[in-house]
């Protein structure tokens, strides 16, 4: 019989009959829960990682003897363990396996990967009247993408919902009345229901939920509410109280990209993070920083926010710098400067710097004086996604250099934090760079 197993996969360390047994014997303690679960390999490292409605049915269909594809009985014959983690709703699985494919970039899910099932909203929030749409290739448009999500038919469910709160239009904009107007389902610019500039307040609301905003917009919309009112704006507080429901009822059907669902001692990552820094706990708020120039000019820094272990776009902050030197350690100090004076924001338990000692030096002493934990990791230029992950570790009498396996969960959370932080930063510089050549 012609192996079906990819040739760059041949060579991986073998399954013995007593993995099997214990992982056969491990699925019958599966939950009957939505969640994620971590195909691993002989060796321990995660191979695939998928979502479900329920994990007792979803998982133990791989270890059936029938209905099985090449390829998945190939993915089958290398699972020697399989982890999960139990969440509240089938939409937190969506969310939380995108998280997890981003952060360990698994080899089967990338073998087995349909690109069709990878989606992003889109919102082109520059036209006059914007639409939401999904797409599975971004362009560089100007317009709003979030995702990418492993599941289309999970993120058109939710929004279908959302859109009873914040009503948008699907298609592009051509001032006619429809059936989707009458449902309210669409602002109703096309019947002077509201104006395109209010219409797109709701949309940055949406967008805001989207990225995993949600508490912060329940407050923000319930602070607006009470301002209305005692400026006796009586029609946008109701209307504001009619989102501030929607908000709370949608609660009970979906928890959107939140990721306080999430059991903070569940992720190895996190609780090696503590062992290897001595930190009271695994540190629940991560800030990842980087600055990102073109020798001194168009300087930007950005900062990018993992809530236990799980990226939160509503928190991400970018930073132009205001004096524009070629001088990453001073952008740097000015950066955690700038945003240590904002108190309002939640304080990080750890920031990970994109830079070596010049850089974890110039802003040590102001994080400790906060109480806040501070690493580097140093790349010496390498920007690639295989880069090693060596971590310079702040000690009062110096500092400690920690080259760790780059397949081990910190190695792939840092990683994915540096990465992310670095992706911000180029496409802030990279904004602020076209806008001056337009000048």
């Amino acid at each position: 019989m012609k192996d079906t197993q990819p040739k760059n996969l041949q060579n991986t360390k073998a399954v013995t009959p007593a993995m099997r047994e214990r992982l056969l014997q491990k699925l019958k303690t599966l939950p009957a829960s939505p969640g994620v679960y971590f195909h691993k390999g002989a060796d321990g490292e995660i191979i695939y990682v998928g979502k479900a409605a329920v994990l007792k049915n979803r998982v133990r269909q791989y270890f059936h003897n029938t209905g099985k594809d090449p390829k998945t009985e190939a993915l089958v014959r290398e699972i020697a363990d399989t982890d999960w983690t139990v969440v509240d709703t089938e939409m937190d699985a969506l969310f939380l396996e995108s998280e997890m494919i981003k952060r360990y970039m698994p080899k089967w899910n990338i073998l087995l990967r349909d690109d069709k099932t990878v989606s992003y909203v889109r919102i082109d929030m520059k036209s006059e009247v914007p639409h939401v749409s999904f797409t599975r290739t971004p362009q560089d448009d100007s317009a709003t993408y979030v995702g990418p999500f492993y599941g289309k038919t999970a993120v058109a469910q939710a929004l279908r919902i959302l859109r009873k709160v914040f009503p948008y239009y699907d298609k592009p904009y051509d001032g006619k009345k429809t059936l989707h107007t009458d449902l309210g389902l669409t602002p109703g610019i096309e019947i002077g229901r509201t104006t395109p500039q209010e219409y797109k307040k709701n949309l940055r609301k949406l967008r805001l939920y989207l990225e995993g905003g949600r508490h912060k917009l329940i407050s923000e919309i319930d602070k607006q509410m009470k301002l209305a009112a005692k400026a006796e704006q009586f029609e946008e507080a109701a209307e504001l109280k009619k989102q501030l429901f929607g908000l709370r009822e949608l609660q009970k059907k979906i928890v959107f990209s939140d990721k306080e669902f999430l059991d903070i001692s569940s992720d190895q990552a996190l609780v090696d993070l503590q062992k290897m820094l001595l930190l009271p706990e695994p540190p629940r708020r991560i800030e990842g920083y980087d600055i990102s120039h073109q020798s001194g000019t168009n300087v930007v820094g950005s900062m990018v926010v993992f809530v236990n272990g799980a990226s939160d776009r509503s928190e991400y902050r970018k930073f132009k710098l205001r004096h524009q030197k070629n001088d990453d350690a001073a952008n740097l100090r000015e950066v955690i400067e700038r945003r240590l004076k904002h108190q309002e924001w939640d304080f990080p338990d750890l920031v990970i710097l994109d830079g070596g000692v010049t850089q974890v030096n110039a802003v040590k002493e102001i994080l400790w004086q906060h109480n806040v934990a501070v690493i580097g990791r140093d790349k010496s230029g390498d920007h690639t996604r295989n880069a090693a992950v060596n971590i310079i570790v702040p000690e009062p009498t110096g500092e400690k250099f920690v080259p760790l396996p780059p397949n081990s969960h910190v190695a792939k959370l840092i990683a994915r934090i540096d990465d992310e932080a670095h992706r911000f930063a180029i496409t802030y510089h990279t904004l602020l760079k076209r806008k001056s050549m337009l000048k």
